[in-house]
């Protein structure tokens, strides 16, 4: 009952807002041509971007399955696409996605998963997610600095604090697998002067759950050394999955009729918004990721055409998306529920 009135609070705070973010957005701006600008975009190309959406959630699918073989833990393609489309979601409804790990390890577990095999499979997931942010990142801030200059200079304080996010996470999940040691020192120090700070509480229950967390990253270390290829594997899927969703912009601006940017540009573009807003404790990035659109893309899309870009990037990359796992997620809920209570009938 608790956890389920979490989650109604975390989908009425995203609700309010979304509504802000959009009456903010729209309250001064003529909707009437902006409803003419959607309604007359090409809908192959919107099309083409849902499906894309989808490929996007299915490409994590298809790395969860490709690790659980690994493992030698039989799991069937389609529960795995049920797994990627709850974690989507409920990493939309909570605060820097906090919420999309739990709740998939909850729903593997009920299809007899053993947790700690699904804590690292889906360790390795968000690795590979945070690896694709940094490498792009890195090789804009070294070797397209003019693309910097040009198309974020408004924005880049927020690129590069992402960027320094990015690689701060990622770096301290590969401390937790091959240095668990040092990164248990590291972490237990760090609770030890907010304690002694008074900004948290002493709790041993916290201390063993944090300890017990670690040590699972740990055993993430054997898998990495000993399954070479499947790592390499991984992190292409991962950039190819990461590349699809940020191409999404690219098909919204040919849905306009706009050829003057490439897709590299158009893609990459898209890339810094989410290396920016990945770390920021917002659902789904809600209200910075749409005022960082309009300042990134507003050389790119016509002022005709930029609030429409918007909208239907956003709407496709993120609100048709959630609206899908949200589906998604009711149907294996009440798939479960049933289950156990016809398991429990035969008790």
């Amino acid at each position: 009952m608790k956890k389920n009135k979490k989650t109604i609070w975390n989908i009425l705070f995203l609700i309010l807002l979304c509504g802000a973010t959009f009456w903010l957005m729209l309250k001064d701006q003529d909707l009437p041509a902006i409803i003419q600008c959607i309604t007359e975009a090409k809908k192959s190309y919107l099309l083409i971007g849902i499906i894309s959406v989808v490929l996007f959630v299915c490409c994590e699918s298809v790395i969860i399955h490709y690790m659980m073989r690994a493992l030698h833990k039989k799991t069937r393609l389609y529960k795995c696409i049920k797994y990627s489309f709850i974690g989507f979601f409920f990493s939309c409804i909570t605060p820097s996605a906090t919420g999309g790990q739990p709740a998939q390890i909850y729903y593997m577990n009920k299809d007899e998963l053993d947790i700690p095999v699904s804590t690292l499979v889906l360790m390795i997931v968000t690795i590979g997610y945070k690896f694709v942010l940094v490498l792009i990142g890195l090789v804009l801030a070294v070797f397209y600095q003019d693309f910097i200059q040009n198309y974020l200079c408004e924005t880049r304080f927020l690129f590069y604090l992402g960027l320094i996010l990015n690689i701060g996470c990622i770096t301290l999940m590969l401390m937790l697998v091959f240095w668990p040691n040092l990164a248990k020192r590291i972490i237990m120090w760090g609770m030890h002067v907010l304690q002694k700070l008074h900004l948290m509480k002493k709790d041993f229950t916290r201390e063993k759950k944090l300890i017990d967390s670690m040590d699972q990253y740990h055993k993430a270390a054997a898998f990495f050394l000993n399954h070479k290829l499947v790592i390499f594997n991984v992190a292409l899927i991962s950039i190819f999955q990461r590349l699809v969703l940020f191409f999404v912009t690219y098909l919204v601006y040919r849905a306009f009729g706009l050829t003057q940017a490439g897709p590299w540009l158009v893609t990459m573009l898209q890339a810094t918004i989410s290396i920016s807003v990945d770390m920021l404790p917002l659902p789904g990035g809600m209200g910075i990721s749409e005022n960082l659109f309009l300042k990134n893309f507003e050389p790119i899309f016509t002022s005709q055409y930029l609030l429409s870009g918007l909208l239907l990037s956003r709407g496709i990359s993120y609100y048709a998306l959630l609206l899908i796992s949200a589906f998604v997620t009711m149907g294996a809920h009440l798939r479960l529920t049933i289950k156990e209570k016809r398991a429990n009938a035969e008790r």
